[in-house]
């Protein structure tokens, strides 16, 4: 004896919607903060002999952040 399956028909609004779960947004938001940090912060990395442009450049942007 089998039974029956509903199905509800789609519904055609003209448009699409997709729905995320809250992670999907902020696991990419927590990685770019770690990275970002750990680029901000070159005393911690102890092979670099000179400071990079990246570094140069982040920390001139944080400058002109805060004035």
């Amino acid at each position: 004896m089998s039974a029956r399956t509903h199905t509800r028909p789609p519904v055609t609004t003209g448009r699409v919607e997709i729905r995320l779960p809250w992670w999907a947004l902020a696991l990419p938001v927590i990685a770019f903060v770690a990275l970002l940090t750990l680029m901000l912060n070159p005393s911690d990395a102890h092979a670099t002999t000179d400071q990079p442009a990246i570094t140069h450049l982040v920390e001139r942007a944080q400058q002109l952040m805060t004035r």
